[in-house]
């Protein structure tokens, strides 16, 4: 007996050491899996915290092109081509960075190694020939030339800021010393925006955007007119681009070149642009606008939804190969009017003349030539912002507006540096160094967009301006380019019209509101305004949101509020452009769905931005402190409640997770053994 009772406890203990070995070896490997998801993050990056501070969110280079204001003509078109590289260099490198993570994360020099220094040594070779080609010519290259070749990283916690690392010529410095990180993917933001929004691309992220009902009024008040302001104004219609003419060329900045935006535009106005377009070319294409005597070229870049459509340039450079991904929205309206100066009477555009209006690299050159200006609709005299996206309240659209500088040196259609020939008007709307007023062109592009859902610090289906990959579609790189083709005598139509105080062109009955502006004492109300931002929320809520448009083609499950919204983008069956360039819209059999707004439509006059409309300044406020991040959340999960669904595919998923899997059976197992040894031993007791 005495041997049968130390045989078994013996065989007790045995079975109860195992068990109690496999609950601390399972439940140990799902501690270990669960630290290291969470390290990972929610947004299935996991090289995000493995690779420490060796990565960069995106390069900054020098701008080149701005540095030359004196180019010789016959040197132009080398020039440009020369400038052309340059751009497509940052392009090649930008790609390199963001698909050689894993290498930077093993290497902490890598990126000034494998890619900052080949690309300084490229630049170097072409700004060479810049300056023996301007030589050739006859000119004299700036001297300052020679120290912009070398480019900078700049971080991810940079990148979320919307002033970037640059100011020019000189990027050194702040770039370099910031918190380093793991590019789109650092502090998870990253990592779902390549996730989550489509073909990897990198930005916007959630800071980009503002609740603009958060928003301080920020519209200053425009010049005074004196008794020789040129107080008309001139409208033509042109449409929002039905014939889907795209491309993503830019004749002004780079002729001759297949490519050279590296992002899509919009064209409305003359319906003959590609890089390749002559001045006579342009002159005998066909226009989309309502006076047939306006052949000039109205163009913008696109403005699409990363919902993880796959548009028509989903797999072409300057689209979805260059970061330029989902579903491109329509405007709903694209107005353009004409209108004067508040210090006196305006001289007529010369024929071809070229103007670009804002900077599409602003995030990294920095804001000198920066004019972008974003509102919402019941917003646009309160509030316009620079460097954010707004997200404007139920029943209120998005609004983009360009006021074009309005002074002409007299002389030049064009400048090396397509700036130096126009200038803005100073803040009396008076022209300097004996330059000319012209009639200012204004553009008001308004948008249905579906609402982006900020949760936890990131951002799911933003929406986000065209631009060049490693501008990282910041708001304030939006700008707008203008080639005058109107023959002469619509033009002096438009400027007698405006000398004369007189309201013409298309709709000009349904625009009284011009005269009304000397007399609008609005602004000093606005300090007692901080609470506006519920005001189109009355007026506009009943119409907007009832439209049923957008059609079976977005799949997407996260956007059912906002799917009335987008209508006016469906593709119209026509395609006119399609055989012109590659980058045209395919044809598509979908309905286009007008979804015109009364309330926006109503309401336009009273809304239209100051500086838009007929001031001479810049609105390129950004957004004031008090705006809160926490504030925009709180308001985008209030109106849009949405699944944060983790980003990654399901075999990823599985793969991170069978540690767990296995420590879950293992600690199973030693319980079930423990529970069946204990009831053994009280049988056998």
């Amino acid at each position: 007996m005495r041997r049968n009772t130390r045989r078994r406890p013996t065989g007790a203990r045995r079975r109860t050491f195992a068990a109690v070995a496999l609950i601390l070896g399972g439940g140990g490997l799902v501690a270990a899996n669960t630290y290291a998801s969470a390290g990972e993050g929610d947004s299935g990056g996991r090289a995000q915290d493995r690779s420490g501070g060796d990565q960069a969110a995106t390069i900054s280079c020098p701008d080149v092109g701005q540095q030359l204001t004196d180019v010789p003509g016959e040197a132009r078109a080398d020039v440009d081509k020369a400038l052309a590289d340059l751009d497509q260099q940052i392009t090649e490198a930008y790609d390199r960075l963001t698909s050689t993570r894993q290498e930077q994360a093993q290497d902490g020099s890598f990126v000034r190694d494998a890619i900052l220094g080949p690309l300084s040594e490229k630049r170097t070779e072409v700004i060479g020939q810049i300056k023996i080609d301007v030589k050739r010519a006859g000119g004299t290259a700036p001297e300052s030339l020679d120290g912009l070749a070398a480019c900078t990283e700049i971080s991810p916690a940079q990148a979320r800021k919307n002033d970037g690392g640059g100011d020019g010529g000189e990027q050194d410095g702040e770039a370099d010393s910031a918190s380093p990180g793991t590019g789109q993917d650092d502090g998870g933001e990253g990592g779902e925006q390549q996730d989550g929004n489509g073909n990897g691309a990198a930005g916007p992220f959630a800071a980009d955007f503002v609740d603009i009902t958060k928003v301080q009024p920020n519209v200053q008040a425009k010049p005074r007119k004196t008794g020789d302001a040129s107080t008309g104004t001139f409208s033509v219609q042109c449409g929002v681009n039905e014939n889907k003419v795209f491309n993503t060329d830019n004749l002004i900045v780079a002729p001759g070149v297949d490519n050279g935006a590296h992002h899509t535009h919009d064209y409305v106005g003359n319906q003959g642009v590609d890089a390749f377009a002559s001045n006579d070319d342009l002159a005998n294409a066909e226009t989309s606008c309502s006076e047939q005597g306006d052949k000039s070229s109205y163009y913008w870049p696109v403005l699409r939804v990363q919902d993880g459509t796959q548009e028509f340039d989903a797999e072409q450079q300057g689209g979805g190969l260059e970061g330029n991904v989902g579903k491109i929205l329509s405007a709903k309206e694209a107005e353009i009017t004409y209108v004067g100066s508040p210090a006196g009477k305006v001289v007529a555009m010369p024929k071809f003349l070229r103007i670009i209006t804002g900077d599409a690299k602003a995030f990294t050159n920095g804001t000198a030539n920066a004019n972008a200006n974003w509102s919402c609709t019941g917003f646009e005299d309160k509030v316009q912002l620079a460097d954010k996206y707004p997200i404007c309240p139920q029943g209120s659209s998005v609004v983009r507006s360009f006021a074009f500088q309005s002074c002409w040196d007299g002389q030049n259609i064009d400048s090396a540096n397509h700036r130096a020939h126009v200038a803005f008007a100073d803040a009396d709307g008076n022209c300097g160094n004996g330059f000319k007023a012209i009639p200012q062109l204004t553009m008001r592009l308004v948008y249905d967009v579906p609402a982006p859902v900020i949760e936890n610090g990131q951002v799911r289906n933003p929406y986000a301006v065209d631009g060049f990959p490693e501008q990282l579609h910041k708001p304030i790189t939006d700008h707008d380019d203008f080639i005058n083709v109107m023959d002469e005598d619509l033009m002096d139509e438009v400027v007698d019209c405006v000398n004369a105080g007189r309201q013409c062109g298309a709709g000009a009955g349904e625009q009284p509101q011009e005269p009304q502006e000397p007399q609008k004492p609005e602004e000093p109300k606005q300090p007692e305004q901080p609470q506006e931002p519920q005001q189109p929320e009355e007026p506009q809520k009943p119409e907007q949101p009832k439209e049923p448009k957008e059609p079976k083609d977005k799949p997407a499950p996260q956007e059912p509020q906002d799917e009335p919204e987008p209508g006016p983008e469906a593709s119209s069956a026509d395609d006119k452009d399609g055989a012109k360039k590659p980058g045209a819209a395919p044809d598509t059999p979908s309905e286009p769905t007008a979804a015109p707004s009364d309330v926006a439509t109503s309401t336009r006059e009273a809304e239209a931005p100051d500086d838009a409309r007929d001031g001479e300044t810049k609105a390129r406020a950004t957004s004031p402190a008090e705006t809160s991040d926490t504030a925009v959340e709180a308001q985008s999960e209030e109106a849009q409640p949405q699944s944060q669904a983790g980003s990654g595919s399901l075999a990823s998923t599985g793969a991170d997770l069978w540690p767990a899997a296995a420590g879950g059976v293992l600690v199973l197992g030693g319980l079930v053994l423990l529970i069946h040894t204990r009831r053994r031993n009280t049988t056998t007791n």
